[in-house]
């Protein structure tokens, strides 16, 4: 495994067993402005999870869809990608819990998670990947619009409540708009 993924892994578990001992204190969620909103909280939050089928399989995500990145792109672009889509992911919850007046925080790699599904699905349109639940085989650029659909229409009908589905999409626009800024600086 590649030395950010890795690192990102080790420390999204850590921190979740560290969470659940009582070590980690609610300020490092994402609140919402103005409900305990601290500026820290645009990343700390990426790293806290509910609970451990929560923090297993973003890790999952990360490794599946962020190890094959960080090869192609390096471990310092890699990076910026990553830490970019978890910043659009908290952008767009907090602009999201602003409009709807929610007073719950945030937590999870979700966005992140997004973020980085999207991009594996522009640079390897050809690949095949498995769903989990259940075992449906599909390239991937079909597997990120079906899953970013699904997200789209929990998010609009507020079906799972207590998901941040705008965050995850935040997280996948992040991803795509600087994915663009990249290439149009290499220009075409």
């Amino acid at each position: 495994m590649p030395p950010v993924t890795l690192g990102l892994v080790v420390a999204n578990i850590a921190l979740f067993f560290l969470t659940a001992a009582g070590g980690v204190p609610a300020t490092f969620a994402l609140w919402p402005l103005g409900g305990g909103f601290a500026p820290w909280q645009l990343v700390t939050y990426a790293f806290l999870h509910t609970s451990l089928t929560h923090v297993l399989f973003n890790m999952l995500g990360v490794w599946s869809f962020g190890s094959d990145l960080e090869r192609v792109w390096g471990s310092r672009r890699y990076l910026i990608y990553y830490t970019t889509c978890v910043l659009a992911a908290a952008v767009t919850q907090l602009v999201f819990t602003s409009v709807t007046g929610s007073t719950h925080p945030t937590v999870g790699a979700s966005g992140g998670v997004f973020g980085l599904l999207l991009a594996y699905a522009m640079l390897f349109p050809h690949r095949t990947v498995m769903l989990l639940f259940p075992p449906i085989p599909m390239k991937a650029p079909i597997f990120a619009v079906v899953y970013g659909a699904i997200e789209l229409v929990l998010g609009v009908t507020g079906t799972q409540e207590g998901v941040a589905h705008f965050a995850h999409l935040g997280g996948m626009l992040g991803g795509f708009l600087l994915l663009l800024a990249w290439r149009r600086r290499r220009g075409p």
